[in-house]
């Protein structure tokens, strides 16, 4: 299957964007000068992907995701480290791994406190502030509650899935998914669906740093799965997701 590059929009366009279409990617480029750091501090993040635990929470009996999960609150215009909180959605939201506290190994110390992370998460949260004021004029949100989770996929068993409880919405305000690697695998498209109809677009990340916001509450997405197209193959991800006033759960 040939690969679709998705279309990306430049800063200035981010919000009408957003607010028309319910989604928008932005390239690496782009997503430096919304963290105001250059690529190379967002690279040198990259190895932070290495050696994540196992998920042990898999239903389908897979063996293919690693991932680590930190939470974080953006109040005041200033970003802190929550206590660590186990990651729960609600089964309306996510029919196959709802409605359980999953308790997952936090991000490392020395990941979280870089400049170049806390100003990342920082564009994030003004993001979804900005995206919250165009929509709801009248609800005014002093505090985004982050969740923050370091994904691999990996096809050491022939196939990983990226999404494996399909097309869903994650119950938040708004979600990023950042390309972080991808390295010798097929599959992982991308698929965005508006909730309200039928349309939706396709598309595979696989720029470095590139970035795909879901406005959460007008779009479903799903990622398809991956198989190896030379031994070892994996991808990994950084999923954030951002939601007014408290977690998921709290």
């Amino acid at each position: 299957m040939l690969e679709h590059s998705p279309v990306t929009v430049s800063l200035s366009q981010l919000l009408p964007q957003l607010e028309a279409e319910g989604y928008a990617v932005l390239d690496a480029t782009t997503v430096a000068q919304w963290a105001q750091h250059p690529i190379a501090e967002l690279t040198a993040l990259i190895p932070d992907w290495e050696g994540m635990p196992e998920d042990a929470y898999l239903k389908d009996g897979g063996h293919y995701r690693l991932r680590r999960h930190s939470c974080f609150v953006f109040e005041n215009d200033k970003l802190t480290l929550a206590p660590a909180r186990a990651h729960w959605q609600s089964l309306s939201y996510n029919a196959l791994h709802g409605g359980m506290q999953r308790w997952f190994e936090p991000m490392h110390t020395t990941t979280v406190q870089q400049p170049v992370w806390i100003d990342l998460l920082s564009a994030f949260a003004r993001s979804a502030d900005a995206l919250n004021r165009t929509k709801y004029p009248t609800r005014a949100v002093s505090r985004w509650c982050i969740e923050a989770h370091q994904f691999r996929i990996d096809t050491k068993d022939g196939i990983g899935r990226p999404t494996p409880e399909g097309a869903h919405r994650d119950g938040v305000d708004l979600v990023g998914v950042f390309m972080i690697n991808r390295k010798n695998v097929k599959g992982g498209e991308t698929r965005v669906f508006d909730a309200a109809s039928t349309s939706g677009q396709r598309f595979t990340l696989s720029e470095s740093w590139s970035l795909l916001l879901l406005d959460d509450a007008r779009v479903i997405h799903e990622t398809t799965p991956i198989q190896p197209a030379q031994p070892g193959g994996y991808r990994d991800t950084l999923v954030l997701t951002c939601r007014a006033d408290s977690f998921q759960g709290e």
